[in-house]
């Protein structure tokens, strides 16, 4: 055996294996590679991040999550920050009343994303093995092995890992090798995509907006190009079919009323969109996460941002467990399925509202979409409501009956004596925050700090930005119990 062959044999035996190098899989593996464990990322395409992306928008919980990893400011940089959106010309949602330290939209393509993510997953040592495509998978009780063939030589390989994790995307062989069902249908069809010079900016720098028979949006990259997204329903046609600058230009003045001098394409593309959900996101030691579990409409920019909240839900969970790092390993492990699996129902069901307000055509659609209009115009807090679940802020998980009240939501940044909550949450541990005038003493790996205010409560976060549990005094019990459940320590 020559050195290179060890090397390949190492690379394929790793604690986890993540199928897919997407944001969700380079997230998950650089979270996972942070805490020591070895992780290997299989990608059946050749190395080499494309610059043709759908994704655009990251949301202000996804910079959140990317904040806690010391990567939001540098993403920001390269980015535009959009803080209203115009929405059928008829309201304007303003994102600066998000509750976040990053109130508004970024537009920035989902390579920038990759960049980054795949940067810090080679700096905490991640193995890639690209041009490599999984063929078969097998459990047994001490972990997983797959079967994966070269694309280059056609050889077959084999990979073992205690965990296997499939991000590989709407088409998932991990899923197909599990056997899972993938339930829907598709939503809309022909919808086109540019990336385009404009001569004339529109007066809102996000634009959403339709005529019934078409819609189209307009949000800046800030690098001089802009997407814009259109969909007419007297034009449908197989992906296949080409996509010409003229047709996104009569897109563009029927929904917008003007094509605003669009030029210079350097991205064209068609595709149709689907509402589809895998009923489970865990069968035994796999797991999937991102478009491998669920997939919908681009309404709302939800996509790329639900797959990296996945990750950052099973990430903590599967490093805890491998570590040894908590005492009921299967509830951990069974609870990303109980967190995370409405949350994509819910994303579905949002998703799918939108776009079909969008393609409103009936009179009775068009009244509905008057309706909801009027709502989110008159009704300031439907307003925010909405705009926290779509930019994930307002995302929950369910805790127990009796629990506090804060459990399960989401931490905001909130100010401690030394720092942020979320430049501590930087270390990937639990942090729990105390009265200034208690010990600052924290078992096990949990961070130790303490309110910037006179607070008399605790709060213990979650790696992930989540409450663990809190309470509103003294409560020394409650705290001793918290502590064995999440982290094996008291």
């Amino acid at each position: 055996m020559n050195d290179s062959t060890r090397a390949l044999d190492a690379a394929l035996t790793a604690d986890v294996l993540v199928i897919g190098s997407g944001p969700t899989g380079l997230l998950l593996a650089g979270d996972l590679a942070a805490t020591g464990l070895s992780v290997t990322v299989v990608e059946r395409r050749p190395h080499g991040i494309s610059n043709l992306t759908r994704a655009f928008g990251v949301h202000a919980r996804t910079l959140e999550m990317l904040d806690a990893r010391g990567l939001a400011e540098e993403l920001i940089k390269g980015g535009t920050a959009v803080d209203h959106m115009d929405m059928f010309g008829r309201v304007t949602l303003d994102l600066t009343r998000l509750r976040s330290r990053f109130p508004f939209l970024l537009v920035t393509p989902q390579y920038e994303m990759e960049r980054i993510l795949e940067r810090r997953a080679l700096a905490e040592g991640v193995q890639f093995r690209y041009a490599t495509a999984l063929l078969t998978l097998h459990q047994d009780g001490n972990g997983v092995t797959a079967t994966l063939r070269d694309a280059e030589d056609g050889r077959h390989l084999t990979a073992r890992a205690r965990y296997l994790v499939g991000a590989d995307g709407s088409r998932s062989g991990v899923r197909e090798a599990l056997g899972l069902p993938f339930p829907g249908a598709a939503v809309i069809r022909s919808i086109v995509l540019a990336d385009v010079r404009l001569e004339r900016e529109p007066d809102t720098m996000l634009t959403v907006t339709g005529s019934g028979d078409s819609f189209a949006v307009v949000a800046p990259f800030g690098d001089g190009y802009f997407r814009v997204m259109g969909w007419n329903r007297k034009r449908q046609v197989p992906d296949t079919e080409p996509v010409d600058l003229e047709e996104i230009r009569a897109i563009a003045r029927e929904a917008l009323g003007a094509d605003h001098g669009l030029h210079d394409p350097r991205w064209l593309s068609r595709f149709h969109s689907d509402e589809r959900q895998a009923p489970s996101y865990r069968v035994g030691r796999v797991f999937l996460a991102g478009d491998a579990a669920h997939v919908h409409s681009p309404a709302g920019g939800q996509g790329m941002n639900t797959g990296l909240q996945d990750a950052a839900n099973l990430s903590w969970k599967l490093a805890a467990v491998l570590r040894g790092r908590v005492g009921d390993p299967e509830a951990l492990l069974d609870s990303y399925q109980a967190e995370r699996h409405p949350v994509g129902a819910s994303v579905l069901r949002s998703s799918g509202v939108l776009v079909r307000l969008a393609m409103a055509h009936n009179p009775l659609q068009r009244a509905v979409r008057s309706l909801a209009v009027s709502i989110l115009k008159t009704v300031r807090p439907a307003a925010d409501k909405a705009l926290a679940m779509i930019s994930g802020v307002g995302i929950a998980y369910r805790a127990e009956r009796g629990a506090h009240p804060l459990t399960g939501k989401r931490a905001p940044d909130l100010e401690l004596a030394r720092g942020r909550l979320y430049e501590a949450l930087r270390q990937g541990r639990f942090v729990l925050v105390t009265p200034e005038n208690a010990p600052l003493v924290a078992p096990g790996e949990v961070v130790g700090a303490h309110w910037r205010s006179g607070r008399a409560g605790s709060l213990l976060v979650r790696p992930d930005g989540y409450v663990a549990w809190a309470s509103d005094g003294p409560d020394p019990a409650g705290l001793h119990t918290a502590l064995q459940r999440w982290t094996g320590h008291a």
